[in-house]
């Protein structure tokens, strides 16, 4: 049996892919972000592109590629300019920087998002912090030889790292590295500490992205509203 909150949290998400589904309708090269509220958009853009619309996609991780062509998108790489990303975030405060990464593919996304033209983001309003860090976890991901150098660095730091584990295994990342969560609470200096975690060798990426969002869609209810500039692809 269906919950009714399961319910309701998938209309908000088919509003939101609706509603980003207009704002990219010139778009012509867009980046394929990876979790729940991109995977909606994917979905929703499948349905065009089987109604005729052309268009490429960039996946920011292999399970978006798979939804992609699953959908009848057309899939291409980074070698074509990207007009827009299409993605969701794990938190979002004011200023619209980001923790992203709970899904585990934060450094294609890192790598799309810099490779576009526009990065737009959908969230439900579950998602808006008053300060990053506000749910506790932040992803660093890391070259598996360096990880017991990298976890004693991060505990050096007071951040209480631990693997992250999917299935009684150690999950790994779609570029074969290792996920570290670490524990965090109020990041008052977000650039500081993600220049910090990136200096430890072996530290690909964390899920700090800072000024990388230039609109924020938000699902409040039955409501769609638009945070940042939104200048239309």
């Amino acid at each position: 049996m269906t919950d009714a909150h399961e319910v309701a949290d998938e209309h908000a998400l088919e509003r939101l892919a609706a509603q980003a589904l207009e704002i990219v309708a010139g778009a012509t090269v867009i980046g394929l972000g990876t979790g729940h509220a991109a995977s909606a958009f994917v979905r929703a853009l499948g349905a065009q592109v089987r109604a005729g619309r052309r268009v490429r996609g960039v996946p920011t991780s292999e399970a978006s590629a798979a939804l992609a062509r699953a959908s009848g998108i057309p899939l291409t790489g980074l070698d074509e300019a990207i007009d827009v990303t299409v993605d969701g975030a794990d938190e979002v405060d004011p200023d619209l920087n980001m923790i992203k990464g709970y899904g585990g593919a934060l450094v294609r996304e890192r790598i799309v998002a810099a490779a576009s033209r526009r990065q737009l983001i959908l969230v439900g309003n579950e998602k808006l912090v008053p300060v990053l860090g506000s749910r506790g976890r932040l992803p660093v991901e890391v070259v598996p030889f360096a990880l017991p150098f990298v976890i004693r660095e991060l505990s050096r730091l007071g951040r209480r790292p631990r693997v992250r584990a999917a299935g009684g295994q150690t999950f790994t990342s779609d570029n074969g590295n290792v996920v570290v969560d670490c524990a965090v609470s109020r990041i008052e200096r977000p650039a500081e500490l993600h220049a910090e975690m990136r200096a430890i060798p072996g530290v690909v990426d964390t899920g700090l992205f800072l000024a990388t969002a230039h609109s924020v869609l938000v699902a409040d209810g039955p409501a769609i509203r638009e945070l940042g500039r939104s200048k239309r692809a």
